[in-house]
């Protein structure tokens, strides 16, 4: 369906003109977060359908940050796929466990990523 809003929370300046100018190319609208505080304050803020959350933040981590949205119940709903460098098997384990509902390894693999964003939205769609 596309043009879905798009919460970005990403610390680095590549990584995150990558995902955003991905995303925007296959129609979806952004928002751009570089602390977990930010990330959690524009998703009360701007309600959107996804969240794509870095796990190493200034700041507020993203697990810290994902227990933050999941504690408001105006949060509470809205689906967050970790985008993370930890790629260790006990991280995913890690990450997955903090109740995250996907993970995409960096560097992104785009067809990889667009997949689980549309799979996921879609998901969350569905009801």
């Amino acid at each position: 369906m596309a043009n879905e809003l798009i919460l970005i929370v990403e610390d680095n300046e590549k990584n995150l003109k990558l995902v955003r100018d991905v995303l925007q190319y296959k129609g979806y609208q952004t928002i751009e977060a570089g602390t977990g505080e930010d990330g959690v304050r524009l998703a009360r803020e701007r309600g959107p359908a996804l969240i794509l959350m870095d796990i190493q933040l200034p700041g507020i981590d993203g697990i810290t940050a994902l227990g933050q949205l999941r504690a408001d119940p105006a949060t509470r709903a809205i689906p967050v796929i970790a985008v993370t460098a930890s790629a260790m098997t006990q991280d995913r384990k890690k990450i997955m466990a903090a109740g995250f509902d996907g993970y995409q390894t960096k560097p992104i693999k785009v067809r990889e990523f667009m997949d689980a964003v549309r799979e996921t939205l879609d998901r969350q769609a569905a009801g």
